[in-house]
């Protein structure tokens, strides 16, 4: 089976918007439908609590027309139009949609982070973790969101295994961005937030990238779109993951980065595996 994970930064602008932006995520977009992958999971869909229109239904369509499409958005009390999350999968496949509420701080359980499908032999997860946000004023949230998240992951792997991905923001080691010694008090990269991911894995977990790349350097998914120049020195961070239960690791076949072009960001990452 084939996944690809993506944080699309808003499925709205990405479909609709005639910016130089726009169509370099459409190009993107064109990218991923081309690899007919069986699950795509997106992350900052940004979309209304109601979720997609039925433009945005129709284009998504265009790209995916053998793709059934479920969502979750953020809900009051939290930011309309924030975070957000969608898994596309065959048609074919059958699902049964969860949204999890893990008792996470703050708004985080109405943002729409979180979107699991149990399938016959496995679950997927599909998350947007919160980012530890500027000057690190939601470190101790985060940190408690990692906790849950961990747990919950535990959970679901105790009655089938589990495929997770998403947006983790987190560098989980020094070899998963560019330039480490200048961030390690920068949010995805500080010791809380590593140990974090440290504990996630610890529960029986595999980070599949490193499982089938070991300690090769260099290769990052997301680049700051305010410093014109990082995509061109590479000066990026790996922190969209594609996890998996440890008792599945050896059918992990591939887990790479896409390719998406001169667009800055996230850039879509891509598993296949035998299950």
């Amino acid at each position: 089976m084939r996944f690809i994970s993506w944080n699309i930064d808003s499925i709205n602008a990405a479909l609709t918007s005639d910016s130089p932006r726009a169509q370099l995520s459409r190009d993107v977009l064109e990218t991923v439908a081309k690899a007919d992958a069986d699950i795509i999971a997106i992350q900052e869909t940004k979309l209304p609590a109601e979720g997609p229109s039925s433009k945005h239904l129709e284009k998504l369509s265009e790209y995916f027309p053998k793709h059934a499409v479920e969502w979750v958005s953020s809900t009051p009390p939290a930011k309309k139009g924030y975070a957000g999350t969608m898994v596309l999968y065959k048609k074919e496949m059958k699902a049964k949609k969860q949204i999890p509420l893990l008792g996470a701080p703050d708004t985080m359980d109405n943002e729409g982070r979180l979107l699991t499908l149990e399938f016959d032999k496995f679950f997927f997860v599909n998350v947007y973790t919160p980012n530890a946000g500027d000057g690190l004023k939601r470190l101790a949230q985060r940190q408690e969101w990692d906790r849950l998240y961990a747990d919950y992951l535990s959970g679901l792997d105790k009655a089938k295994p589990v495929i997770a991905c998403g947006d983790y923001n987190v560098a989980h080691e020094e070899i998963d961005l560019a330039n480490p010694d200048s961030n390690h008090m920068s949010a995805g990269f500080t010791d809380e937030e590593r140990a974090g991911f440290t504990n996630l894995l610890s529960k029986g977990f595999i980070d599949s990238f490193r499982h089938i790349h070991g300690n090769v350097e260099g290769v990052y998914s997301w680049w700051a779109q305010r410093v014109k120049t990082s995509k061109i020195n590479n000066s990026g961070w790996r922190i969209d993951y594609f996890i998996v239960s440890d008792r599945i690791k050896d059918a992990v076949k591939k887990s790479e980065m896409m390719d998406s072009g001169s667009r800055q960001d996230h850039g879509p990452i891509i598993l296949e595996i035998e299950i």
